[in-house]
């Protein structure tokens, strides 16, 4: 085993119309979608691994990335963008040729279904808008994000010392506490902040014995190993097996959700460089073709908590424009000249006997460009 690379994604881990049963016999709940769902999914999958890849051969610690809550953020971004600013960021997301209106109707219906999907399983979803008060912001971008997004719209003096503490508020109650803190404090040049929370807490549908957990040897890449604990339980898992790694996928609830886990048979590092959106839907559609059997199965019982500013990763992904306070086309936003200057996400995973519980918060923050 390796340091732990965690993609928490909904857009990845959800199993979309499969008729896997659990041990009651319950099936997954089938996804009634527009007809660009598909394509909107399968490039946020995409967009999911190379910024997962962007990320991980660049941090040899554990991480937790979620492309689903960057997607969401960069989309209600997207919505503000014009020119050549918008065509980076639409070509990152993996969605030319798609109008603004298509893409956000997906992620409507999306977010309604996914929500509804599992009682077994908490999910919550929720985007806003915090711009400072003085600020102008465009009527029509506001009344996308609230119609679309469900946006919670709000405007704070950020010269206020009560400013971040509101912001921070915001997102400790969509994660349940569990990102309690995405700013330190506001720039003088900040003018808006866009944000997703993701919040997901999945009872598993075979349940790890805790009578069994116990400590063993968990091995680092560099081949230096620790001591954490294990946890065990003998139930029925698809497994498969390629060329340089196994992958092995534990349902939770009724089946929409699952943790799909890759085990590289070598280096992680190596194997990280190498992966693509092909492999990962070469993986997913092996477990999605193969039946549970019983297995013993031995997994870290771990919890931590992630920041990454992802400014370099998406500027290598294209998206540069955005950055650049010469070159930012913001004018869906503001008649004001204003560019992205920061793009953050704040994670968090706990993965114990009875199920996972993770967060993630998006923040991308705008500031008006200095004379």
């Amino acid at each position: 085993m390796k340091n732990i690379k965690f993609l928490f994604s909904t857009l990845i881990i959800i199993v979309l119309g499969i008729s896997s049963c659990s041990k009651d016999e319950v099936k997954p709940v089938k996804f009634n979608l527009p007809t660009k769902a598909s394509e909107v999914i399968n490039s946020g999958n995409d967009f999911g691994i190379r910024l997962f890849k962007e990320t991980a051969v660049a941090d040899v610690n554990n991480l937790m990335l979620s492309p689903y809550s960057a997607s969401a953020a960069l989309t209600m971004l997207l919505n503000g963008c014009s020119s050549t600013t918008y065509d980076q960021i639409a070509n990152m997301l993996g969605f030319p040729g798609l109008t603004p209106t298509e893409i956000n109707e997906v992620y409507k219906q999306l977010t309604a279904q996914l929500l509804a999907a599992d009682p077994d399983v908490k999910l919550a979803i929720a985007n806003a808008v915090f711009y400072h008060q003085p600020f102008h912001v465009k009527t029509p971008f506001t009344q996308t994000l609230q119609n679309d997004f469900g946006a919670h719209i709000q405007a704070l003096d950020f010269r206020s010392q009560a400013a971040p503490s509101t912001i921070n508020q915001w997102a400790s109650d969509n994660t349940y506490g569990k990102i309690p803190k995405v700013l330190n404090e506001i720039s003088p040049d900040a003018v808006m902040f866009l944000m997703n929370a993701l919040y997901f807490k999945g009872q598993w549908t075979y349940k790890f014995d805790k009578g069994k957990t116990a400590a063993g040897l968990f091995t680092l890449d560099d081949g230096s190993s620790k001591e954490v604990l294990f946890m065990q339980g003998e139930f029925p898992v698809k497994i498969i097996s390629g060329e340089n790694y196994q992958a092995l996928e534990l349902p939770y609830g009724r089946g929409n959700f699952v943790m799909d886990i890759i085990i590289p048979n070598g280096i992680i590092t190596p194997f990280i460089e190498s992966f693509t959106s092909e492999l990962w839907n070469q993986i997913t559609s092996g477990l999605d073709k193969t039946q549970a059997s019983d297995q013993l199965i031995m997994l870290p019982k771990f919890s931590f908590s992630y920041e990454k500013i992802l400014n370099d990763q998406l500027q290598a992904l294209g998206m540069q424009d955005a950055f650049d306070p010469s070159l930012a086309d913001l004018s869906g936003i503001s008649d004001e000249n204003i560019f992205v200057s920061f793009v953050k996400q704040n994670t968090f995973v706990d993965v114990n006997e009875e199920g996972t519980e993770a967060a993630a918060v998006t923040t991308i923050g705008i500031e008006l460009t200095s004379v």
